[in-house]
């Protein structure tokens, strides 16, 4: 008896999705404005409040024509061109930005690339990094006491007259007050620049440093054509930041000498407060103040634009 056959099973059509939904579902949705404005309108409220406002109005407040401006740099007090070296509060900020930032990146270099080949370097970081974890007022006033011309008061005077040194007003003499305060910077700011050069230098592959050393390169040249080049770039972004916080530099001037001997000191930041709010002359104040915002525009342009067109270590 013969086997019945299998009934043909009729094929089944399978079905496609549509072409048109699949590309749209592999289609990236588009952008949703409604989303990105409310999420920036936080941030937007507060640029406007506390940045645009306040710099619109400090331009209408002082805005008389250029009276302000002519005034202000024509007082021998902001500056003053007919003295060699030249003095007044925008010539102090320039010894800032040439002393203590070319010193600060020196010395934060040196110690990030001597610290990264000991076995203590977290160590040495961390001593060198303790001073940032003080105020700004803190750090004045510590120095004050350093700095006093009372040897018994005065450590470093204390110390000098170790050495038969006499006693030396470093912030009562206008001719190395600004030096003092330059070293007080320096020794606050130097720790930081060790933070952000150290992890540039680590982040340099020690392949390439092996081979250069196998190649017979020196210490020297292996810091000035590898380490340096490759490290240019934080460090201009460092420098940049460094030039931006001289510019607004108050504090320290305020607390240890308030601009003195006489208005030997002052620096710019200094001279807006000085106008500003003690001697009230709100529109000169104001003006001074478009002062920095010009100089700082520029600068921050700069790093902006150094951000964008390569990456930072």
């Amino acid at each position: 008896m013969g086997l019945a056959p299998t009934p043909a099973v009729p094929a089944q059509k399978v079905s496609t999705p549509d072409l048109t939904a699949v590309r749209r579902a592999r289609t990236p949705e588009g952008p949703n404005y409604v989303a990105a404005l409310l999420f920036l309108l936080p941030a937007a409220i507060l640029l406007v409040v506390f940045l645009l406002y306040p710099s619109v109005y400090t331009v209408l407040l002082q805005w008389v024509g250029f009276d302000n401006y002519v005034r202000l740099f024509t007082d021998p007090d902001f500056i003053n061109l007919s003295t060699f070296p030249p003095s007044g509060a925008l010539w102090n900020n320039v010894l800032w930005i040439v002393f203590y930032t070319s010193i600060v990146i020196f010395l934060g270099l040196i110690i990030a690339v001597v610290a990264a080949r000991v076995r203590y370097e977290s160590v040495i970081k961390a001593i060198v990094f303790i001073p940032m974890a003080i105020s700004a007022t803190a750090l004045a006033v510590i120095w004050k006491f350093v700095y006093s011309p009372d040897a018994n008061i005065g450590l470093l005077n204390a110390v000098l007259g170790n050495f038969g040194v006499s006693p030396v007003a470093w912030l009562g003499d206008e001719h190395i007050v600004n030096f003092a305060l330059i070293a007080v910077g320096i020794w606050g700011s130097v720790g930081f620049a060790t933070v952000i050069l150290s992890a540039a230098v680590k982040s340099i592959p020690a392949e390439v440093i092996e081979s250069a050393r196998v190649e017979g390169a020196n210490e020297r040249q292996i810091f000035f054509r590898m380490i340096l080049p490759m490290v240019s770039l934080p460090i201009s972004v460092l420098g940049v930041t460094l030039v931006v916080n001289v510019i607004k530099l108050f504090d320290l001037i305020y607390v240890m000498t308030a601009g003195g001997p006489g208005k030997a000191s002052r620096v710019i930041a200094f001279t807006m407060y000085q106008q500003a709010f003690t001697a009230g002359q709100y529109g000169y104040g104001s003006a001074v103040a478009v002062v920095m915002l010009v100089v700082l525009i520029p600068i921050m342009i700069y790093n902006v634009r150094r951000f964008r067109t390569a990456s930072v270590t």
